[in-house]
């Protein structure tokens, strides 16, 4: 696919980002237009491959780039450095984002056509849309309700009185509980579980007592569920996540939580019941959040922060218990001093004690 055929693919693909690119560069040789017939990082790209550098910092990559073509940003300084290079180049505001769309026109996930296999087993109350694609060994329970164009991978149990709406994808052996509402255009990974009992048991004389988990899980539209991640069902009630709001891998959400929309949820990131996530909140890997926490809108936590209080909106925090990341930075920096500013402080012990 010639670099000319991709701009044009991509003025299509801006044009309805509600974005502008520039046109990409003649070089010495106005007839320069090489063939492109991938896509890799900066750094690992070859002849005939297409990649992208975000900014000044990664110009030394630029000058050890095989890449045949960059998408690059506004940046003149990288737009001459790469037609020096002889480098085919596009400019945009934001090329990670484009780059993004040029991997889907080389790449297209596996989309099987519709058809139910014989091995899956259905209830016959569930109700199943057009263009469903049902794999082997699929359990589907009664009173289900499948949406239009649904892909359910084998192996995935679906539990009674879920649902799942339109083009929504299960992965192979995700399970689906009870009380699931799951909307259009979403993906949960293999092994995910949305919707099992939350934690529920009162403490008494005698030991735990079961607290049924009677409440409802409910995904909004676009959601993106992580590999081995867990949505609990709370007692009554509804633990809900927003629409468009992106789960990691190894994700653990607690029974009644309330995340927002737009949110961003990294791997191995966990909150106890009852919290409540505003919308483009992001957490950062290994986040731990207590129980009845509220996050305010926009906030961020970084990796490995332990959230106890209320996180205000916008706010950034880090460290365990968290508190504000300027804060932090500097509490770190102390850190690495300790030892020093002991030995400092004995030395100075010593010198009071001899007077």
């Amino acid at each position: 696919m010639t670099c000319e055929l991709i701009t044009m693919k991509f003025s299509e693909i801006v044009g309805q980002l509600g974005d502008t690119i520039t046109d990409h560069s003649l070089n010495a040789n106005q007839n320069h237009d090489p063939d492109i017939t991938g896509v890799a990082a900066i750094d690992e790209a070859t002849i005939s491959t297409l990649s992208y550098i975000e900014g000044p910092k990664f110009a030394s990559a630029l000058d050890k780039t095989n890449a045949s073509a960059l998408i690059l940003p506004n940046d003149k300084t990288l737009q001459i450095q790469a037609q020096e290079r002889g480098i085919v180049w596009l400019a945009t505001p934001e090329p990670r984002l484009l780059f993004a769309k040029a991997i889907a026109i080389f790449y297209q996930p596996y989309r099987p056509n519709a058809e139910i296999h014989p091995t899956a087993v259905i209830h016959p109350s569930a109700e199943i849309g057009s263009d469903v694609y049902i794999g082997p060994h699929v359990v589907i329970q009664q009173a289900v309700k499948i949406g239009n164009n649904a892909i359910i991978h084998p192996n995935v149990v679906i539990y009674p009185d879920a649902q799942i709406g339109d083009r929504t994808t299960l992965h192979a052996n995700c399970t689906i509980h009870e009380r699931t509402r799951i909307g259009a255009d979403c993906v949960i990974h293999s092994g995910a579980v949305i919707g099992a009992e939350g934690f529920g048991f009162v403490p008494t004389r005698t030991g735990w007592v079961k607290m049924e988990q009677s409440g409802y899980t409910v995904l909004e539209d676009r959601v993106e569920v992580g590999c081995n991640t867990a949505i609990d069902r709370p007692a009554v009630g509804e633990t809900r996540i927003g629409c468009d709001t992106k789960i990691d891998n190894l994700v653990q959400i607690g029974h009644g939580c309330k995340i927002g929309a737009g949110c961003a949820l990294a791997g191995q990131s966990g909150m106890a019941g009852g919290v409540q996530i505003g919308n483009r909140v992001i957490l950062a890997g290994q986040s731990g959040i207590a129980n009845q926490v509220k996050i305010g809108d926009g906030a961020i936590t970084t990796a490995q922060s332990g959230i106890h209080n209320d996180v205000m909106p916008g706010e950034i925090v880090s460290g365990s218990p968290a508190i504000p990341h300027k804060i932090y930075v500097k509490v770190a920096a102390v850190y690495s001093r300790l030892p020093e500013m002991y030995k400092s402080l004995k030395q100075l012990q010593r010198q009071l004690g001899q007077k």
